[in-house]
Order: structure tokens, then C-alpha cells, then sequence
């Protein structure tokens, strides 16, 4: 099987868009897993393991592994390394497992996309380039050349809010049409319009997915496919549901899910994330509230109202 796969990998990397890619398997509602820390900082197991089973047992469709979310900048390449091999074994397959890997340096990504090992990961999700602020044309060079080296399904992740540099639905929609392994776009510029565009000018083979809690009712209205979420790492069971009866078509209901939440999304980034969604797990006794520098914990404010609405949704 291994060497199978070793062969398809380098067969692909000679040019992506020989082998179409199957539809993208990322909807519903993915996780954007959490790294638990032990109060001396290091990687809790235990805690990312109650996790996974909590998360795929209250309706995760699938996992979103080493995001933003996971603290990822702060975790060393042996710990990333280790994660990987943690998760894939523990979800054995259970739920798609969509892994990150981006950054600001085009050549450094591709290398890792052509040496690592991926087995047992289904996806990759590669944020825009940060810091050097690359223009339009870069972005979609840049994509493409990841594309080209990529032996799995890609996810791209607009988060100008994060990047400093917003790719605009021109830039996705070209992307889209000419890369068959580019299947989705996690959008979360919170430009509606952009969106918008995107959802109404794809390709049949491309998806939008919600990267922003608070607008992924009104972005399934207009065609998303899901969200890759924070708030479900705590309330899977709830969110799954909402995001399940607006795909259906089932408005009313799910709206009503959704402005249960409407404090709750607000609270759980004001003092950035993952600080808030940390701050309720602990409430929840699912993990330690550790944070690694330059992160900090919610204030000690924040840290009251969401204690006081974990015990009003009942946990």
C-alpha cells in the first residue's frame, strides 16, 4: 500500500491536472481542531484524544488539522510531525482529516508537499501568504505552484484579517477553473459580496466552506457547502445541526439554532482566538486553559460571561 501510494504522489507531481480529483469531501461541519496544552506547556494527548472522540460522536463531518486554531506557529516541526501521526491512528478513518500547510515562502511549501509523508491525510489547506503581501498575480502563482506539487485535494483559506492581503474572487475564480486539484475555498475575508461572487461564478467542482462562525447560516443561504469552525470544537452536537438543516434547506430552524449562539460568537474572539473556545473547553473540563506566548487566555471579564453560558446551555 505504501509504495502505491509513493508512486501516485510522484506521478501526480509531474503534472497535477492529469489526474482529476474527486468532488470536494470537505462539507458540513469541519473542526478547526484545538492543540490542548498541560500547564507546563507541553502537548496534552489525553485531552486532544477526548476531543476527537467528543467532536466525531457530536457530528463533525470532518477535522481541520493544524490550522490557525491548533496554534500551529507556535508548535515545533517534531510536534507537528507528531500530531499527525497522533491523529491520523486516532481517527482511523472515521471522518476526513484536512491538514494544514501554508505560508509566505511558495518554495519551502512545495518542498514539504513533495517529501513529507500524507498518508492518511485527505486534504491540505494552504493559507494565503502573510506578511510579504504578495500582489494578485503572485497569489495565483504561488497557488499554482502548489498545485503542481501537491499529491492531495487542496482547500484554499482567504483570512485577509490574519494575512494582511485579500484574494479577491477573480484570483479564486481563475484558481478554480485552471487547477482540477483545487476544490474549495475556506472564506474568511467577511465580505459577503466577494463571496458572493465566488459562490455564484465557481466551477460545478469547486466549493465555498464558511471560515467565520457568525456568517455560516446566511453563506449556506447562498450556496456554501459548510464551515470550518471553532465553536464546534465545544458545541459539535448544536452547530452540526444548524449547519445540517440549513443544507437541507430547513431555514427557520436552523436560524433559530444560530441566534443562540449570536453572543457566544462574539465572545469567543474578542480576545482572539483559540483564547475563547479555550476558555469554554476548560469550562467544560475537556482541556487545561494553556495558551502558548504571544497567546494569553481570555480576560478574566470574558472568562465570566462564557462560564455563566456553559452553565445555561446545560454543561
Amino acid at each position: 500500500m505504501q509504495r502505491k501510494i509513493c508512486i501516485f504522489a510522484t506521478q501526480y507531481q509531474k503534472d497535477a491536472n492529469k489526474y482529476p480529483m474527486a468532488r470536494n469531501i470537505f462539507r458540513g461541519l469541519g473542526i478547526a481542531l484545538v492543540t490542548p496544552f498541560k500547564t507546563d506547556g507541553s502537548i496534552d494527548l489525553d485531552a486532544l484524544d477526548r476531543l476527537v472522540e467528543y467532536q466525531i460522536k457530536g457530528g463533525a463531518d470532518f477535522l481541520c488539522i493544524m490550522g490557525t486554531t491548533a496554534e500551529t506557529p507556535t508548535l515545533s516541526h517534531e510536534e507537528k510531525r507528531m500530531l499527525k501521526t497522533h491523529l491520523v491512528e486516532r481517527v482511523a478513518g472515521r471522518v476526513p482529516l484536512l491538514m494544514g500547510c501554508g505560508g509566505n515562502n511558495t518554495a519551502a511549501i512545495v518542498n514539504d508537499l513533495k517529501t513529507e509523508d500524507w498518508r492518511g491525510i485527505d486534504g491540505i489547506l494552504s493559507v494565503c501568504p502573510y506578511y510579504n503581501k504578495p500582489s494578485q498575480e503572485g497569489l495565483y502563482q504561488h497557488y499554482a505552484a502548489i498545485s503542481k506539487a501537491s499529491p492531495l485535494p487542496i482547500v484554499l483559506y482567504n483570512v485577509p484579517g490574519r494575512t494582511g492581503v485579500n484574494m479577491t474572487a477573480e484570483t479564486t475564480l481563475r484558481l478554480a477553473r485552471d487547477f482540477k486539484n483545487i476544490v474549495a475555498i475556506k472564506e474568511a475575508s467577511g465580505n459577503i459580496t466577494q463571496m458572493d461572487d465566488i459562490i455564484k461564478n465557481k466551477p460545478q467542482s469547486f466549493d465555498v466552506i464558511s471560515g467565520d462562525d457568525g456568517i455560516t447560516f446566511p453563506l449556506i443561504t447562498l450556496g456554501a457547502l459548510g464551515v470550518i469552525s471553532v465553536i464546534g470544537n465545544a458545541l459539535p452536537t448544536e452547530f452540526s445541526r444548524m449547519v445540517r438543516l440549513a443544507l437541507k434547506g430547513e431555514y427557520s430552524s436552523s436560524l433559530t439554532i444560530h441566534h443562540k449562539f449570536t453572543e457566544l460568537f462574539k465572545l469567543l474572539f474578542v480576545d482572539g482566538n483559540p483564547a475563547g473556545v479555550k476558555a469554554m473547553l476548560s469550562e467544560m473540563g475537556l482541556i487545561e486553559n494553556v495558551l502558548r506566548l504571544p497567546l494569553v487566555p481570555t480576560r478574566l471579564t470574558t472568562m465570566e460571561k462564557i462560564s455563566q453560558i456553559v452553565k445555561e446551555l446545560g454543561y
